[in-house]
């Protein structure tokens, strides 16, 4: 049990790492590490490398937002299985849809509840 633990803190730990490691020493930003690692969840899905990092570690390789990639892949995947070409563009949102509803809802209610200000 507490192995699974270790597993999941290693692997999301790494991933995190990676990340720090670009804004501290190569200077990127935000957005660009986001869109990179978005990316690189659905290229190392396409190429078979994600999964077993996926079945080794678990939510510490799926929550992160390379995850976000990875899960985006899988929803196309699985939609082109079902529905042929139009699974290209809807398999992503369907497969998504309950995390980027997750992450709306839940934003706004800590922003109701907390009320937000801009900064100066």
């Amino acid at each position: 049990m507490i192995i699974d633990y270790l597993k999941v803190f290693f692997v999301g730990g790494t991933i995190c790492l990676i990340a720090q490691i670009l804004m501290d020493y190569f200077k990127m930003q935000t957005p660009y590490i986001m869109v990179t690692y978005v990316t690189s969840g659905v290229v190392l899905s396409f190429l078979g490398v994600y999964q077993p990092i996926v079945d080794f570690g678990g939510s510490g390789a799926t929550v992160p937002i390379i995850g976000f990639g990875y899960s985006l892949y899988n929803g196309v995947v699985k939609a082109i299985e079902k529905d042929g070409f139009m699974g290209v563009f809807t398999g992503g949102i369907t497969a998504t849809a309950g995390g980027i509803t997750a992450a709306i809802f839940f934003g706004y209610i800590m922003a109701v509840v907390f009320n937000p200000k801009a900064k100066p």
